[in-house]
């Protein structure tokens, strides 16, 4: 996996990402890592909202009562198949 390097870390940021580590019981650079991760997946999710908004979408109650009004829709008739 390539690496990144990142300077210009202002003491502050350094002290706060060392702590969480020392805290955590973790490593410095899984910190860094969770923290990249946790910005991107941010992003991510908005993406996939804005996209619900352009396509429209269904609420969980909307949801149930289709599948409630097709039930009767997905049972075999035995005999038709026979």
């Amino acid at each position: 996996m390539q690496q990144i390097t990142i300077r210009g870390i202002s003491p502050e940021v350094e002290k706060e990402v060392r702590k969480l580590a020392k805290d955590r019981g973790i490593s410095i650079n899984q910190v860094v890592k969770e923290i990249i991760h946790k910005e991107f997946k941010s992003h991510e999710s908005a993406l996939s909202s804005s996209l619900k908004e352009l396509a429209g979408g269904w609420t969980a109650d909307e949801a149930k009562e289709f599948e409630r009004a097709i039930q009767s829709c997905e049972q075999i008739d035995e005999e038709m198949w026979e």
